[in-house]
């Protein structure tokens, strides 16, 4: 398949998370090569954070596909009533589709968000691949805003005092290396506190790249290392530390 071909496969999300697109590396997998390469694959359970998260970005940059999210009128996911209605599915609950609205309503308000999310030329849910250091990765841009030569992530957090924190331990430096090669643009996060919705809008250095760049190499070493090494048997890796 040609570039431009698999980029299209890839805009369906069935085919970018699905087996197609398990094909390619990602960002996601960077925590599991690093930790435990023979997760790799491994269906990983979904939490309501994610859930929340999902939806935040849905309502603003596709918000004809909200109807995916089921919503239920409950307290709690203990309650017998979202027990019965839920069937089992995680599910989101009305109150925190409330507090994500007022959360979309801060960002869309503040004109340099706004600015930066809806430009005169902009692409949102932008798949791509570039291959890097011998391994093929897939991203998928939250918004390519042309007018500014960027990338645009969005994120919410729980405290915005500890994002650089964050950014740190959930790989937010190995994805903006990641997606700055694939896309060619600067990346910018815009992150919105979940609790005191304050808005923080964070650029990249240069320190910051380089340790996604050894991120990315540790993660390609040790992928090359478990599924391309014929000689290498995994039931004799062991972790090698001194205390």
């Amino acid at each position: 398949m040609t570039k431009d071909e698999i980029i299209e496969r890839l805009r369906n999300d069935e085919d970018y998370y699905g087996d197609f697109g398990k094909k390619f590396r990602s960002n996601s997998d960077i925590s599991t090569l690093l930790s435990n390469p023979l997760l790799l694959g491994a269906n990983r359970e979904v939490i309501p954070a994610f859930l929340v998260g999902g939806y935040f970005h849905t309502a603003i940059l596709e918000p004809d596909k909200l109807v995916k999210y089921k919503v239920i009128e409950a307290t709690t996911r203990n309650t017998k009533k979202y027990k019965e209605i839920s069937g089992g599915e995680l599910c989101l609950l009305q109150h925190e589709v409330d507090k994500i609205e007022v959360l979309i309503d801060k960002v869309m308000s503040n004109e340099v968000c706004q600015g930066l999310i809806r430009p005169s030329k902009y692409e949102y849910e932008l798949p791509g691949i570039a291959d890097i250091d011998g391994l093929m990765w897939k991203g998928k841009a939250d918004i390519i805003n042309h007018d500014d030569k960027l990338i645009v992530d969005l994120k919410t957090t729980a405290k915005l005092d500890d994002f650089k924190w964050s950014a740190r331990k959930y790989n937010y430096d190995s994805q903006a290396y990641i997606y700055q090669r694939i896309f060619g643009y600067d990346m910018i996060f815009i992150a919105v506190d979940k609790n005191t919705h304050q808005i923080g809008i964070y650029d990249c250095s240069t320190d910051f790249l380089e340790r996604g760049y050894d991120k990315v190499m540790k993660a390609t070493e040790a992928y090359n290392l478990f599924y391309n090494d014929p000689d290498f048997k995994p039931e004799n890796f062991f972790i090698n530390e001194t205390l």
